[in-house]
C-alpha cells in the first residue's frame, strides 16, 4: 500500500490532501497523524482523506453513541470523540493497548477521553456482551470496523442488531490495496489471504437489504453501510 493510497499518483493524492483535507484536519488530529508517522505499523492508521468524510458522516446522523472496531494509536477514535457531544460515548475495542497510548496523551489534551470507553479485548466478546442488555439493540448510531478482515461479516451481523434504523457503519480497507480488482496471480503474497476475504465480504455487504452501501475509495477503499431494516 503506496502513500497515494488508491490514485494514480502520489502527486494526484498530495494535491487532495494538501488542498482540501489537511487545511480542514483539526489541530489534534494533526498531532496525533504525526505520532504515528514513525511507528513500523503506521500503514494501519485510517487514511486523513477517510477521516474527513467519517466527520460529515458523524455529523449528519448526529452520532452520540458509538462503537470502534479496531483502534490502533486512535486517529479515527479521536475524530469521532471530537465530533460527538461533550456526553456522547464511543465503546473503543482492540487488543493492543500499547498501540491506544500512543495516541492517548493527545486525546486527553483534546479533553475528550471522558466521551472514550476503551475495552482491551477481542471484539466478538464484547459485542455478544452488549447484545446480552435488550436496551443496547438499535441504540447505537455509528460503527467503524478496522479489524482482523476474517470476522468482518460477524461483526457485521452483530452490528445490525445493534445499530439504530438509520445509523451508519463504515468497514475500513474494503478494496484490499486495490487487489481485489486484480488477478491472483498479479497479487503479492502478502495481499491474497486479505484479498479473498474482502472480496467475500463486499459479495456478502452488496447481497444484504439490510443496508444501503456505498463503496467509495478513499483510503485503502471504506464502504459505508446505512441501516435501513
Amino acid at each position: 500500500m503506496t502513500s497515494k493510497g488508491l490514485l494514480q499518483s502520489d502527486e494526484l493524492y498530495k494535491y487532495i490532501l494538501e488542498s482540501s483535507v489537511y487545511p480542514r484536519e483539526p489541530e489534534p488530529l494533526k498531532e496525533l497523524r504525526d505520532a504515528t508517522a514513525n511507528h513500523p505499523r503506521k500503514f494501519m492508521a485510517t487514511a486523513p482523506d477517510a477521516g474527513q468524510i467519517i466527520i460529515m458522516l458523524l455529523q449528519l446522523v448526529n452520532a452520540k453513541k458509538t462503537i470502534e472496531i479496531g483502534v490502533f494509536t486512535g486517529y479515527s477514535l479521536l475524530l469521532t470523540a471530537l465530533s460527538i457531544p461533550e456526553d456522547g460515548k464511543i465503546t473503543a475495542i482492540d487488543m493492543d493497548r500499547d498501540a491506544y497510548e500512543i495516541g492517548l496523551p493527545i486525546i486527553k489534551k483534546a479533553g475528550v477521553e471522558h466521551k472514550i470507553n476503551f475495552v482491551e479485548s477481542e471484539a466478538l466478546p464484547v459485542l455478544d456482551q452488549l447484545l446480552t442488555d435488550q436496551e443496547n439493540e438499535g441504540s447505537f448510531d455509528y460503527a467503524f470496523v478496522d479489524a482482523d478482515k476474517v470476522n468482518y461479516w460477524n461483526y457485521h451481523e452483530r452490528l445490525m442488531k445493534l445499530l439504530k434504523i438509520g445509523g451508519i457503519v463504515v468497514y475500513d480497507n474494503t478494496l484490499w490495496g486495490g487487489s481485489v480488482g486484480t488477478n491472483e496471480d498479479e497479487t503479492p503474497e502478502f495481499f491474497r489471504p486479505g484479498r479473498h476475504l474482502t472480496i467475500e465480504f463486499n459479495k456478502r455487504i452488496a447481497a444484504d437489504s439490510r443496508v444501503q452501501i456505498s463503496l467509495a475509495p478513499f483510503g485503502d477503499g471504506i464502504t459505508i453501510c446505512k441501516r435501513i431494516i
